[in-house]
């Protein structure tokens, strides 16, 4: 079982923000490793504080952080012909989506799901799906709202969500969770809806 998990912070609300993106590599159904990078965003120093409030990552922090185009080989070559998943999917495919339109980069291709949906699915019936409560009902470790932390933590809800045998596309159906898909000339959601990259 191999998969991705992503999960981005950003600067401001603007979605081309992101200030911190995290990724848990998961291969043979184990998290073997989690890589962080701290992003100098176009829209540096300025922060807004209630990002700040939420992700504690402030202007300072990555003064001397790489810009996007600087990580994004590395990012690229991990997303290329993946499965990814995040916690509120929407959110984070649409900072990658406007980050690399702003800036003119061609998407990779890729397939994702959202674990939220995911969730809902397999363990219905709760109050809520937030990934803090979720770890706290899955005994995951959490330091919410830093990338890699919550990267690795939406990792470990998808292995634990896992039966004996599942291959990830067993788990997809299984799940009945519905996959989204990034590609050189755009972008479908989860739902079916279209878009086209950007130029």
């Amino acid at each position: 079982m191999d998969f991705l998990a992503l999960d981005f912070e950003t600067a401001t609300t603007a979605a081309d923000s992101p200030c911190e993106l995290g990724i848990a590599i998961v291969r043979g159904g184990v998290v073997r490793e989690v890589r962080n990078w701290l992003i100098k965003p176009p829209q540096w120093p300025y922060f807004s504080p209630w990002n700040v409030a939420v992700h504690g990552i402030r202007p300072e922090d990555v003064e001397q952080a790489p810009r996007w185009h600087e990580v994004w080989p590395e990012v690229h070559e991990l997303l290329h012909g993946a499965t990814v998943v995040a916690h509120n999917a929407a959110f984070d495919m649409n900072v990658l989506k406007a980050t690399l339109g702003a800036q003119g980069i061609a998407h990779p291709s890729f397939r994702y799901f959202c674990s939220v949906s995911m969730a809902r699915r397999v363990w219905p019936g709760h109050s809520t799906y937030n990934l803090k409560a979720l770890c706290d009902r899955h005994g995951i470790p959490l330091k919410h709202h830093r990338a890699g932390n919550d990267a690795e933590a939406t990792a470990e809800l998808v292995l634990r969500a896992l039966r004996d045998g599942d291959t990830l596309d067993s788990f997809v159906r299984r799940a009945r969770v519905n996959l989204g898909a990034f590609y050189p000339g755009g972008h479908r959601t989860p739902g079916g809806k279209v878009t086209q990259a950007a130029r």
